[in-house]
């Protein structure tokens, strides 16, 4: 894959975050207090965390989300500009603080995350006007921005012929309308687990494609961790084992993963080698600190590529 042209646009609608990280040699029990190490501020999102993923690999990437007009919104337009991503989209709100994410990292590597939305809840479906849409290959989609704004940047982006891909973090119930605006889902076992319905046994790959198929979507990678990932087409079903890495921080690693999944698609690869891609970039994000400071160049994530 060494090479491989960037392929298709890549649009990346919803959320940009501050980090505000603090490592401890373990996560706080509920009611405990932990001694951390001093304060680490870098850029975030889950959006902005994958339209950087993506632009490392060497996709042309669009961003579209809202920021305040602290030092934080400065602080996030340069570091999606520095890799390589189009924020001329981005929306600049008045009077609001820019969104936050406040994350504790212990010594495995897990970590815990709370989220202030701040400017995220600004985005409206209006700041989404249909000229972003066209040329687009791939839209790429999750939920810490309103819901009518997701199923607008959904619907306009099925409606100009791009792959939709939604990634339905953090979980909460959405409109059917969404759904069958989606061309791939992407969960991870807990997200599977809140859909009504799901299986909750991921290890019978069949059924999970089955319940899949029922919400009339006709692609969907199912998110392992360390195991790897299930990818369900109409074709059947597919387990991807991870790289073996060494974690120090999985912070980001999942929206490393759509990021590359986007990339590989807006190439004209398969959804199962898309996840590939993923797998890898995923896998070697989690070998470093922060979220987008992790993300991998085209090369080291080849470097980590399984054998089909």
């Amino acid at each position: 894959m060494t090479g491989r042209p960037a392929g298709g646009r890549i649009l990346v609608v919803g959320s940009m975050n501050a980090d505000l990280g603090v490592r401890t040699g373990r996560l706080p029990l509920p009611g405990e207090t932990v001694v951390g190490s001093a304060l680490e501020v870098g850029p975030g999102g889950k959006s902005s965390n994958q339209a950087a993923a993506a632009a490392r690999l060497g996709a042309t990437v669009t961003l579209v989300g809202a920021v305040g007009d602290d030092p934080y919104a400065r602080l996030l337009l340069d570091a999606a500009t520095t890799a390589g991503v189009d924020v001329a989209g981005v929306v600049a709100v008045p009077g609001t603080t820019t969104g936050t994410a406040l994350v504790v990292v212990d010594d495995a590597g897990e970590n815990t995350i709370v989220v202030s939305p701040g400017a995220n809840d600004r985005l409206r479906p209006e700041d989404l006007p249909g000229h972003l849409f066209a040329g687009a290959s791939v839209v790429c989609l999750a939920l810490e921005t309103p819901t009518a704004t997701v199923v607008r940047a959904a619907g306009a982006g099925a409606a100009a012929g791009a792959t939709v891909v939604l990634n339905l973090s953090p979980y909460r119930p959405v409109p059917a309308e969404l759904l069958r605006a989606t061309t791939v889902l992407v969960v991870n076992e807990h997200e599977l687990a809140c859909l009504p319905g799901a299986p909750s046994d991921t290890s019978d790959g069949e059924a999970v494609r089955r319940f899949l198929a029922t919400l009339g979507i006709p692609g969907a990678v199912v998110t392992l961790g360390a195991r790897g990932a299930l990818v369900a087409t109409t074709d059947g079903v597919v387990h991807l084992d991870a790289p073996r890495v060494e974690a120090v921080d999985t912070t980001g690693s999942g929206d490393a993963f759509t990021g590359a999944l986007a990339t590989g698609l807006a190439e004209g690869l398969s959804l199962a080698d898309a996840a590939r891609l993923g797998n890898a970039a995923g896998a070697r994000a989690a070998t470093r600190p922060g979220a987008q400071s992790s993300y991998p160049t085209r090369r080291e994530v080849e470097e980590l590529l399984l054998p089909a």
